[in-house]
């Protein structure tokens, strides 16, 4: 038999052509590359979702943290009414109490001999409050204590709009007292929250101009 002789010119172009067509396809292991690309963004993407990065501003969460203010404000608000009698108080400690009070002004009690005219001011108050803290939310949601801070209020002033609306005066039943100076305004989980995102927000700006 006659052995089959390659020139070596065509041996060079084979091989250039192999490697052509090996480079194009992503090597051997192109498959694997191609089947592990998409995983990964699929990873990513859940992440982010999951857990928010600086860069992103989505309004859920923090709409979330503020449902949930309201949540308990208004169930503990429900308990207390169902279980106590307007004035009732029961002693928890030496400093604190659990009592029922009606309020018709604003957070720990401000205005609220008024003549009746702060029920409607304090609820456009609430609302137009809301609507803006809203919209700072979704302007400013990659800021995490500002956001918390707003959250937090939000909760607060939408759990007591709907006291306002629906009974014409805020349900109050924290109570702390000390001896020698007296019994602090009755307030509640809403005005707690309110007062907690204050703080973040005082601590936020001087976070800001400290950098």
């Amino acid at each position: 038999m006659t052995p089959i002789v390659i020139p070596a010119k065509a041996g060079i172009h084979t091989s250039h052509a192999v490697k052509r067509s090996m480079d194009r396809a992503g090597g051997p292991s192109a498959g694997a590359g191609m089947t592990e690309l998409p995983l990964r963004k699929l990873i990513n993407m859940a992440t982010k979702k999951i857990f928010p990065t600086k860069s992103s501003s989505s309004l859920t969460p923090w709409l979330c943290i503020a449902a949930l203010v309201i949540l308990i404000d208004q169930l503990t608000k429900i308990t207390i009414t169902k279980t106590f009698q307007l004035g009732e108080e029961k002693i928890i400690t030496s400093f604190f109490n659990l009592v029922l009070a009606y309020n018709k002004g604003a957070a720990f009690s401000f205005l609220s001999n008024s003549g009746g005219w702060q029920r409607y001011f304090f609820t456009g108050i609430g609302i137009a409050a809301a609507v803006f803290i809203v919209y700072l939310l979704k302007k400013n949601g990659s800021q995490r204590m500002f956001s918390w801070a707003l959250s937090l209020i939000l909760g607060g002033a939408v759990g007591n709009v709907i006291d306002r609306i629906a009974y014409g005066h805020v349900v109050d039943f924290l109570d702390f007292h000390w001896p020698g100076i007296g019994h602090f305004p009755a307030f509640n989980v809403a005005d707690s929250a309110i007062c907690i995102g204050a703080g973040l927000f005082i601590l936020d700006e001087l976070r800001r101009v400290n950098k």
